[in-house]
């Protein structure tokens, strides 16, 4: 089975990868997928591509056991097992990225949950989940290289939004490109908030009707940083 995604999608895709290193989370590594809009068991991934490289013709169809199912010679992501274990185990989900941003990292060593400090973080109203590569596969280089890893991170992951990946980074969760991709630039923004506030005193959190509301608010105006953050990339082209 060979397999082709529409042109607006690649498009958004490579937009993503874009803008997410331009928003500082991710550098030469880290990654965003969406699923394929009419074969669920499917998924849009780049090629192994650093994310501010990524071009059209980089954005490679994969299944839910990550092999290749679209004409693509190039080598795939090692880690596209986080990806497709988060799909086999969230119908719900839509996108996922997968980043190292630097101010998260302490949350990830630590086991201290993000919690939401401000209202552009409603969406960690239930905290982040933990996983520890240890419990599910020993002394590993901390990568999710292999479909077991990555089910042990979707299970880690439960029905969180976001799970820290202690010694490594996070993967963050949306139901659609824009909100994915919201969510890990924030998550980032969070945990340098968290970070800050710590060292003031006790912080007072968002509770859970206040982080739900604020969610479901950003997610009306998602539109308006979409296209903020494109226009920052400038007159890009996407073949290139």
């Amino acid at each position: 089975m060979t397999l082709t995604a529409p042109a607006e999608l690649v498009d958004q895709l490579v937009l993503a990868n874009r803008i997410l290193y331009d928003q500082g989370v991710v550098d030469g590594l880290g990654h965003a997928s969406v699923r394929h809009p009419s074969e669920p068991g499917v998924f849009l991934l780049s090629c192994n591509r650093a994310p501010a490289l990524v071009r059209r013709r980089d954005i490679t169809c994969y299944d839910l056991d990550g092999n290749t199912v679209s004409d693509q010679p190039e080598r795939p992501y090692l880690e596209r097992f986080i990806q497709a274990e988060i799909y086999r185990a969230r119908p719900d989900v839509v996108a996922v990225v997968h980043s190292h941003s630097p101010s998260v990292i302490p949350f990830a060593i630590t086991r201290h949950a993000l919690k939401p400090v401000f209202h552009m973080s409603g969406f960690l109203g239930a905290g982040s989940a933990h996983f520890e590569i240890r419990e599910a596969g020993g002394n590993t280089d901390m990568l999710i290289r292999s479909t077991y890893l990555g089910a042990a991170l979707a299970r880690s992951l439960g029905d969180h939004n976001c799970v820290l990946m202690r010694g490594h980074g996070s993967t963050v969760v949306g139901t659609s490109l824009a909100q994915a991709v919201y969510r890990a630039i924030y998550a980032e923004v969070n945990a340098k908030l968290q970070l800050a506030a710590q060292g003031l005193g006790p912080i007072e959190f968002l509770n859970e009707q206040e982080a739900q509301l604020s969610s479901d608010m950003n997610d009306g105006q998602m539109p308006r940083s979409w296209n903020l953050w494109v226009r920052r990339l400038g007159d890009v082209d996407l073949d290139r």
